[in-house]
């Protein structure tokens, strides 16, 4: 594979090389089938070992809790905005607390007022979502059917670096752009969910953690393709799966696995962090938006002194081979997402290319 850009997209994001090459040799004929993995249906014995894997694997890296159901369904992220509430809200008073640290909080919130009441526990607007203050749990009410948070926020680049006690309110998390990028208890919660595209493979589908006391509560008015109970009795299977995005992130689980596992994804996203934040952090020129005590180590978001600045950057950063760094159209600026599979070479190189342009701009 040659020109290879680094590309620091937020989403859909890079993939490991060897993923892909994995996915090259494999794509006209699957292990011998003499046919490809986008032709292979998912009923065959040869998918349902796929998708078994797959599942077992994720519950390794994991530690998840035997209580716990996994499943693969449509729609990727948002499509759990929705199915969230319509899974959940007939617990208790109908209602969904939620924790708005940005964008995909509101949208999530917003969803939610569709199939019941909805309360606001926190809204970080009034810091610019620049940093997410501790929560004493005061405000929650423990007859809601749920609270929802999500974990990482990649238009600012805040993220929880530890979850609220909910006491006996099961927590959903939108745990998108930082699973498997560090350990989490996900007994915690009682359900997760997470698109494909940043961590787990390719875009279209998201995998959906459930504690299992949890299944069976949807609203009459579900659709089937959002039921979690429907899913978990099919397997992820009631109808036609993504195959190839499954296929995909068995390889991803593969690979995170032979990187030493979620301990040592984590460890290598802090590195890669570090290497960004300490050239903001020493910088007159670069305005760094999250606050310190706040940031993620998947998203790292920057400003700079004037908008002309900014283009010039992004066109320079482009040419030299740093792809994606345009921040997102609500925030502006530059941001650099840094999953998984960016390498820290790859990282290290933006770092002095900052440099250089601060130096020459400044």
């Amino acid at each position: 594979m040659t020109n290879r850009v680094y590309n620091f997209s937020a989403g859909p994001a890079m993939l490991p090389t060897p993923v892909m090459q994995k996915v090259q040799e494999e794509f006209l004929d699957y292990q011998g089938l003499g046919a490809s993995i986008v032709e292979v249906s998912h009923r065959l014995p040869i998918f349902r070992e796929i998708l078994d894997s797959t599942e077992s694997m994720f519950r390794e890296l994991t530690n998840l809790p035997k209580n716990y159901r996994v499943l693969f369904m449509h729609g990727g992220a948002q499509m759990q905005f929705s199915a969230v509430p319509l899974n959940l809200m007939s617990r208790k008073k109908h209602k969904g607390s939620y924790f708005i640290t940005g964008r995909w909080g509101i949208l999530a919130e917003k969803e939610a007022q569709r199939y019941g009441s909805t309360e606001i526990l926190m809204d970080t607007k009034e810091y610019d979502y620049r940093l997410i203050p501790e929560y004493d749990g005061s405000k929650l009410d423990q007859e809601s059917s749920y609270a929802h948070l999500t974990t990482n926020n990649t238009l600012y680049g805040t993220r929880w670096h530890s979850f609220p006690d909910t006491g006996s309110v099961p927590l959903a998390a939108d745990a998108t752009s930082d699973i498997l990028s560090r350990e989490m208890d996900y007994s915690q919660f009682g359900v997760v969910y997470a698109g494909f595209q940043k961590n787990l493979g390719t875009a279209g589908t998201a995998i959906v953690i459930v504690r299992d006391d949890l299944l069976g509560n949807a609203l009459p008015e579900t659709p089937k393709l959002l039921d979690y109970a429907l899913f978990d009795e099919h397997h992820s299977l009631p109808n036609t799966i993504n195959v190839f995005g499954v296929y995909v992130m068995r390889l991803m689980l593969e690979w995170v696995k032979e990187q030493g596992g979620v301990p040592e994804m984590e460890k290598l996203a802090e590195k890669k962090s570090a290497l960004l934040y300490d050239v903001l952090d020493r910088s007159d020129f670069y305005l760094a938006v999250a606050h310190p005590e706040h940031r993620s180590t998947m998203n790292v978001t920057f400003h700079f002194p004037q908008d002309e600045l900014l283009q010039k950057f992004l066109t320079k950063s482009d040419k030299e081979g740093f792809y994606g760094l345009m921040g997102h159209a609500k925030v502006g600026g530059a941001r650099a997402s840094i999953y998984n599979a960016m390498p820290l070479e790859g990282v290290a190189e933006l770092a002095k290319f900052m440099q250089e342009f601060e130096r020459k701009n400044g």
